[in-house]
């Protein structure tokens, strides 16, 4: 476990890290904001006795001129901050980009600061991260896959005016970089990359939120098809839930179409749940998880990492519907009723006690110190 500080801790790259940071259990790292960088005594006062100091705080919109000189500056105040400091962070990792030096003033200027933080003399870890995407990205801002999924979770089309092949990283992967940790969770440090064109991605979206609109699970046959749904999925909720479940019925009784999942591993569990007993209180990186009640009435509570606003969904066997769980939201099912709650979930992979990937947290009690929201963009 180690102390961490981290600048951008605001931004798309920088919740993704604390919420990465909440699932291990790690305290929350210590925040350096753009009003701390513009003091180097502030700045030495909060890094001192860290393990780690991870620089995320970046510039990526703007005139030339203004990415140029905006990354570069904070890249010279943090390092000034690390100057002043009698007992700075053992390494310092640095969330560049693979468009360093590349002779544009975004990518030379990501290279130049690059170069400003080595010559402090503390050990660099310069990380080149290609284009990251992930759930709660910005539109028009993080990446070409929150563009997609906001225009297609509010009934729109993507459209594509000019093709080329990009490189995507999940952020959590990502985050597992910068953090150092192992793989062996549901993130992988190595940070394999989805090589796919703009024009494919957009049709790969376009697919999986035409058999979404009816509740359909749409193949999910790699890791980058998961984090493709869920980031899709972040953007529907939670406007898009509780969805209704297609009901038959005759004279022998009803029938409820509860999951039609198109393609990969999967697994159905049902439970029953005595009156005011609760289930859940945790929250999921990665996981497709369904709720369906069919017998009873329960209340599904749910709150974004970090936030504290709490979502709370009615639900009862009267009229089955699904509610399904975004990542990185945690959740609970309370039993309201008076009778026995039967419930039906399912998950797109079969449980590994190894990798259960469940990380414990109550939705109700919020820790004291909220994440900023992603869409606030790279801070």
């Amino acid at each position: 476990m180690l102390k961490l500080a981290v600048t951008g801790g605001g931004g798309f790259l920088g919740w993704h890290v604390r919420v990465l940071l909440r699932a291990l259990g790690w305290p929350e790292p210590t925040v350096l904001s753009r009003a701390d960088l513009a003091d180097p005594g502030v700045i030495a006062a909060k890094i001192a006795g860290h393990d780690r100091l991870l620089h995320l705080a970046g510039v990526n919109r703007g005139d030339a001129a203004e990415v140029a000189a905006g990354n570069i500056q904070l890249a010279t105040q943090l390092a000034d901050g690390l100057k002043h400091c009698a007992n700075p962070p053992a390494r310092v990792v640095y969330a560049n980009s693979v468009q360093a030096g590349n002779g544009t003033p975004y990518g030379d200027a990501k290279a130049e600061a690059a170069r400003v933080l080595a010559d402090t003399g503390v050990d660099l870890d310069d990380v080149l991260l290609p284009n990251l995407y992930g759930e709660h990205g910005r539109p028009h801002y993080n990446s070409a896959v929150a563009t997609f999924c906001r225009l297609l979770a509010e009934g729109g089309r993507p459209e594509v005016h000019a093709d080329r092949e990009l490189s995507l990283v999940h952020v959590t992967d990502a985050a597992a970089r910068l953090i150092g940790l192992p793989g062996g969770g549901s993130w992988d440090p190595a940070m394999p990359a989805l090589r796919v064109g703009v024009q494919a991605l957009a049709d790969r979206l376009a697919g999986m939120a035409a058999t979404y609109r009816t509740g359909e699970i749409p193949s999910l046959l790699t890791r980058h098809d998961v984090r493709l749904f869920n980031t899709y999925r972040s953007h529907c909720f939670p406007a898009h839930y509780p969805m209704a479940l297609p009901r038959r019925a005759d004279a022998r009784g009803e029938l409820v179409e509860t999951v039609k999942a198109h393609g990969g591993a999967g697994q159905s569990f049902c439970s029953t749940t005595r009156p005011g007993i609760t289930r859940g209180e945790h929250f999921h990186l990665a996981k497709v998880e369904r709720f369906v009640v069919l017998r009873g009435s329960a209340e599904i509570s749910l709150r974004r990492v970090g936030d504290r606003e709490v979502l709370r969904f009615p639900v009862s066997g009267a009229e089955p519907t699904l509610v399904d769980m975004p990542t990185m939201w945690v959740h609970k099912l309370v039993n309201t009723g008076v009778d026995e709650l039967v419930t039906m979930f399912w998950t797109n992979e079969l449980f590994d006690p190894d990798r259960p990937d469940t990380w414990a947290e109550p939705v109700e009690a919020a820790r004291p110190a909220p994440l900023a929201a992603a869409e606030r963009g790279r801070a």
